[in-house]
């Protein structure tokens, strides 16, 4: 397992995203619910959150509950909403501490009032950090952040505050969720899954893919510093040839 003396600091990645995988898989390895695996991830959490801040990472978004989590068994919805408020809670204290600013990105009507407030009071307690920045993706998936975009852009065509013929890559990204916020550099994936799951669909086009069969309760700093590293082992040429970039 790396540690952070393996890391270059000078390549550090601006932007890391994390689909948090595995959780159910690892309650029932446990002969336990789904749910205590979700309890059992909060560690993993802290720990990705202090390696990305000990590396100076800018910006960290975790997976935390998409819009088609929304379709699982309700008990267990209820009770990650539940978790939410008291990991929200406990937490804030531990993020304002290592100076990491909380954001919030999804299709927030849809999270109860009582976990909204409790993400809201947090956002509000850490607006005033200037380290890493966590990105929590809650009720949230790329098809619905593109399509309430391209709403809001309709309107703003037939309002005559915006001609189509104008509309280039950086005006639809102006229109997204993520619009002040670079594209992930890195994405890690726990759980042996090999998909994106509907997630920053248009922010990841020139991503770094990292996967690990890990399932997400087992992570700790030692694979966050792995993917780091491994990332810095790659070109990234997009779109150019090899000889360019070294150039």
């Amino acid at each position: 397992m790396k540690t952070i003396q393996d890391i270059d600091r000078s390549r550090i990645p601006r932007h890391v995203a994390i689909i948090m995988d595995g959780n159910g898989r690892w309650a029932k390895q446990q002969s336990e619910k789904r749910l205590f695996g979700h309890q059992h991830a909060i560690q993993a959490v802290n720990d990705a959150v202090e390696a990305a801040a000990e590396l100076g990472v800018e910006y960290l978004t975790l997976y935390t509950f998409s819009t088609e989590n929304w379709n699982r068994p309700q008990d267990e919805v209820d009770g990650l909403m539940t978790l939410l408020i008291d990991v929200v809670k406990e937490q804030t204290e531990r993020l304002k501490k290592n100076n990491i600013r909380l954001r919030l990105i999804g299709d927030t009507g849809r999270v109860p009032q009582a976990s909204r407030n409790a993400i809201e009071q947090c956002v509000a307690d850490t607006a005033s950090c200037t380290g890493t920045t966590l990105i929590l993706a809650l009720s949230y998936s790329s098809r619905w952040e593109i399509a309430q975009a391209m709403q809001a852009m309709a309107h703003d065509v037939m309002a005559r505050a915006l001609q189509p013929n104008d509309v280039d890559e950086e005006t639809i990204r102006q229109y997204l969720t993520t619009r002040d916020i670079p594209d992930p550099d890195l994405l890690i994936r726990t759980g042996g899954e090999l998909r994106l799951s509907n997630f920053l669909l248009w922010q990841m086009a020139y991503t770094e893919f990292f996967f690990t069969d890990l399932l997400w309760p087992d992570f700790r700093k030692g694979h966050f510093f792995e993917a780091v590293s491994e990332f810095q082992q790659r070109q990234r040429r997009y779109g150019k040839t090899g000889e360019q970039v070294a150039n």
